[in-house]
């Protein structure tokens, strides 16, 4: 016979079982993995869940728990911190980060499943603080860089290409080496370059080009001592010429000098730095969504090491070792600009002062 609460028998109502209780590395764990999720554009943490599904590391989070318990950010954290260990928790995010293009989150996930350990809190962005996704570029598409160097006559260019392979690796590009071209050679590349962007056209998600040579106002010089002006190359990849790029950013990053004038700086109060729609048809302009970054200004030298390379491309590197992906690429540069000024230089014993300059045509932020 059933008994009730009045009916003098004891009456206790079941409860689920307690959780287990955390170890100080799982609460750490999921923490980390937390932070990364609140990075998560709302269609990358979609397909996060989907990712997870499928990714190669036993043992695999079923698909029933995760959709009981990993409909919130914090309870996929919890699963994915209690269901695996280190380091295979670190192998899984490397994994699913990497399919999404997640860069900035990546490389600490990546020297964490290295190291066998934890990564550090991780750094929000600087759109991640802000609401909407409607103002940055979308990058899911095929990352592409050619990457210009001529190395000849050069001293450091050698430094220069390594930490740019470095970088380009590190946001996730695919690149295409072209080292001491003569002009032909050059432009017969870059074109081929070009032509295999719009061959792909939908899979592009950005363009960027690196030119590293001799250089005067406009113009950059090939090994053989041939110009090649910098307005025609920028022209091949304009909305006419490189339609698989309407929309999309397309970076050049050129390090030559604009001619031979020298900025010996001025004197100031402060503390030296230390050193060492009107028709059916919507329309674009010609030129859009660029962004060129020089390492000087117009008709001045730009400077390189023997040993330690260019300044613009060792400084690049630094912030980025600093900070990583942290901020759309204005602002990145900024960073770099910032570090460059703030540091003394000398050529032939002589003060020099350097300034980056950027150009812009771009309608959205870029984070890679």
């Amino acid at each position: 016979m059933e008994r009730s609460p009045g009916s003098g028998g004891r009456w206790e109502r079941s409860s689920p079982p307690a959780p287990p209780e955390l170890t100080p590395d799982v609460e750490e764990l999921q923490s980390r993995v937390q932070e990364t999720l609140e990075l998560l554009s709302p269609q990358d943490l979609r397909n996060f869940r989907l990712l997870l599904k499928t990714v190669d590391e036993e043992p695999r989070v079923s698909p029933v728990k995760l959709e009981l318990e990993g409909r919130k950010k914090a309870g996929l954290a919890r699963l994915v911190a209690q269901n695996y260990c280190e380091p295979a928790a670190s192998r899984v995010l490397v994994k699913v980060l990497r399919q999404l293009r997640r860069a900035d989150l990546l490389r600490l996930w990546q020297g964490a499943a290295d190291r066998g350990g934890i990564p550090r809190k991780i750094l929000k962005r600087s759109y991640d603080c802000v609401d909407g996704e409607l103002d940055r570029y979308d990058l899911s598409g095929s990352r592409k860089a050619f990457l210009m160097c001529v190395e000849k006559s050069r001293p450091g260019a050698h430094r220069d290409i390594e930490l740019m392979k470095e970088w380009l690796g590190q946001c996730q590009f695919e690149h295409t080496a072209c080292i001491d071209p003569n002009k032909m050679e050059l432009l017969r590349k870059i074109t081929l370059f070009r032509d295999g962007l719009n061959e792909i056209k939908g899979d592009v998600g950005c363009c960027l080009i690196t030119l590293m040579s001799h250089g005067e106002n406009g113009f950059i010089k090939m090994e053989d001592g041939e110009k090649v002006s910098l307005q025609d190359i920028f022209e091949m990849f304009n909305n006419k010429n490189c339609p698989a790029l309407q929309e999309k950013p397309k970076i050049f990053i050129i390090q030559a000098c604009r001619g031979e004038r020298r900025d010996s700086g001025v004197e100031t109060d402060d503390e030296p730095m230390e050193s060492d729609d009107v028709s059916e048809k919507r329309r674009l302009p010609t030129f859009s969504d660029y962004f060129i970054i020089y390492p000087t200004q117009a008709d001045h030298v730009a400077l390189r090491h023997p040993r330690t390379g260019s300044v613009m491309i060792e400084a690049m590197s630094e912030v980025f070792k600093q900070y990583g992906n942290k901020w759309h690429i204005a602002d990145f540069f900024t960073r770099v600009n910032n570090r460059v000024v703030h540091t003394e230089f000398h050529l032939h014993e002589e003060p020099i002062k350097v300034s980056l300059v950027m150009e812009s045509t771009l309608t959205k932020s870029v984070y890679f």
